[in-house]
């Protein structure tokens, strides 16, 4: 399930392959994963979405995912290789948009041409950039404390007292089993 909670678009790339299995298994779910993110606006074709995109956004995955766990805890200078292709990757052009009037007559925003593969990556990258050069953002920066999970996250809670990616999800789970250990304990008792 693409999930997209973790507050920044190049978090919720990492977190498409935090788990055993790739959630990024095949174009159409690039594609879920593009819209879903909001990169690609609505109603974009993205018939050039093919393998080749499929390996490009797997590879800046595994190069945030380093840079940003090399940051976390205290190895930077270790993910070089990382950074250094994370830069080259935000250097690029984004791609162009444009603002159209919808069906409904409000504006809505389109590209000015097909999706590029090389002006989306950019986008994430860049993202990566700011997220870890920016000290306030970096400071919320946190990995779930759930279970068997490894997702990235940034702690925007009133208090900075977060502890999991997603209530609802790790969250749930550890209050399911924090209930399952007092009602083993009571029944034994």
């Amino acid at each position: 399930m693409l999930r997209f909670d973790s507050g920044r678009i190049c978090l919720d790339l990492v977190a498409t392959g935090a788990y055993d299995s790739d959630q990024l298994d095949s174009a159409g779910r690039l594609g879920q994963w593009l819209l879903g993110t909001g990169l690609v606006p609505a109603g974009t074709p993205l018939d050039r979405a093919d393998g080749a995109w499929l390996v490009r956004f797997a590879e800046l995955r595994d190069q945030i995912g380093q840079l940003v766990y090399a940051e976390l805890t205290g190895r930077g200078a270790g993910a070089a290789a990382a950074l250094e292709r994370v830069n080259a990757l935000a250097g690029a052009a984004p791609p162009g948009v444009r603002a159209i009037r919808g069906a409904d007559g409000r504006l809505v925003r389109t590209f000015s041409g097909a999706p590029d593969c090389t002006a989306l990556l950019a986008v994430v990258a860049r993202d990566a950039v700011e997220l870890l050069t920016d000290p306030q953002d970096r400071s919320r920066l946190r990995q779930c404390e759930g279970d068997n999970c490894f997702r990235l996250y940034l702690d925007t809670s009133r208090g900075r007292r977060r502890r999991w990616c997603s209530s609802e999800v790790c969250g749930n789970r550890e209050r399911v089993a924090r209930h399952r250990r007092r009602a083993a304990v009571a029944a034994t008792s």
